[in-house]
């Protein structure tokens, strides 16, 4: 009897033993799943980058916990749900660049903004918060900084946007898209800087040339494709030029083809133009949008677009020689540094709008289009700066920090 009683309480020290022991591993289990919030938006130029990184870090570990937290009516809080991630709301308002009284609901709503980011950090307990740029962007990462939590950024372009610049001197690390943005004032005394260039997806640069897509948008592999792309919205200013270069370009119907991103506002009209203007040899297409713009990509010889930081990280990614048109309103005039930071390399010619001719677009566009050389050469130096796994080289950097 007492060896049984001996037994049966081995048996429930060995059951105890190894629910202890399970109890042990589960922590473990849990303390090595990394915690990440993301914040980046009002626009895709920010809200796209943090996707990407996003989507990278589920590559390197599918357990890893990311939830993003953005403007409760901003473009963010449509987009990111969209791609499966967890969205949280704060208020955010961008502050007027004049003194105004605007300032005063722009200061609450910061302010409220803070308190909620505050609120998500003490719940969440995350292992690192990064920014990627945009007004929202700015209370979550100070929140990161008030609770000691490491804090990184992402900077798109070739000048250091408002929030970055602000957050610069407290970031733990700073991912740049170009070479140039190190030199700036503003990351002196940011702890690492590594420069990866933009995060985009893993398609863009992977999808490969073939007839079938020549063929689906009825074009013709023999002849070289310019891509005119006026980003998601279109570019009225870009519409106008390139229907306006359109006689000049009939003489060489049997080398050249063009693929027009519209936007959905002037699609119908451009569509109209180009059926007026060129003749039935001439092969085209005109679309508002192109879902998967990397089809489009791949078969692109040369580029007219704007010159947002991500347009430059696909195009250069691709190895597309470019005739960047930049948005001359935009803020701090990223555009047209970004422009001409890929001119100086050799991979681009930069026609700012309202100076140029359509004249020298043409021969800008022929140039480029005809000349073996001159393309083959740009081909090269946009290869040279593009970085197609720089997604994947922000996760791992992300993951390495303690």
């Amino acid at each position: 009897m007492k060896s049984q009683t001996h037994l049966i309480e081995s048996q429930e020290k060995l059951k105890i033993s190894e629910t202890e022991d399970r109890s042990l591993l589960a922590p473990q289990r849990h303390v090595t799943q990394k915690k990440i919030v993301i914040a980046g938006g009002g626009t895709g130029g920010h809200i796209y980058p943090a996707i990407g990184i996003a989507q990278a870090l589920q590559r390197l570990d599918a357990t890893v916990d990311i939830a993003f937290i953005g403007g409760s009516d901003k473009l963010e809080a449509t987009l990111i749900p969209q791609h499966g991630f967890r969205f949280l709301p704060i208020s955010a308002a961008g502050f007027p660049r004049r003194l105004t009284l605007q300032w005063l609901p722009t200061l609450w709503k910061t302010f409220h903004g803070l308190i909620q980011s505050l609120r998500y950090m003490k719940a969440l307990k995350p292992d690192i918060v990064i920014g990627t740029g945009g007004y929202v962007s700015g209370p979550v990462l100070l929140a990161g900084l008030l609770c000691q939590i490491p804090i990184a950024i992402q900077e798109q372009n070739a000048s250091v946007g408002l929030t970055n610049g602000i957050l610069a001197r407290w970031a733990d690390v700073a991912y740049l898209a170009m070479e140039s943005v190190r030199v700036s004032n503003a990351f002196r005394q940011t702890t690492r800087i590594e420069i990866t260039g933009n995060p985009i997806r893993p398609a863009i640069a992977a999808f490969p040339r073939c007839e079938e897509t020549y063929r689906k948008f009825g074009l013709h592999p023999d002849r070289k494709t310019i891509f005119v792309m006026g980003g998601s919205q279109g570019a009225h200013a870009i519409n106008e030029t390139m229907v306006a270069a359109l006689p000049h370009l009939v003489e060489h119907a049997d080398q050249i083809q063009i693929v027009h991103q519209t936007g959905a506002m002037e699609v119908e009209k451009v569509q109209n133009l180009y059926d007026q203007i060129l003749a039935s040899g001439f092969l085209y297409c005109v679309k508002p949008f192109f879902d998967t713009v990397e089809e489009i990509y791949s078969i692109a010889d040369v580029m007219v677009c704007r010159a947002g930081g991500m347009t430059i990280a696909e195009v250069t990614a691709c190895g597309i020689p470019a005739i960047f048109i930049p948005l001359p309103s935009q803020t701090g005039n990223n555009q047209v540094l970004n422009a001409h930071t890929v001119a100086e390399a050799g991979a681009a010619v930069v026609l700012e709008q309202g100076t140029f001719t359509v004249e020298t677009l043409v021969k800008n566009l022929t140039n480029m289009t005809l000349d073996g050389n001159t393309r083959e050469r740009m081909v090269t130096a946009s290869r040279a700066l593009g970085k197609p796994d720089a997604s994947d080289a922000i996760a791992k950097s992300i993951f390495s920090i303690n």
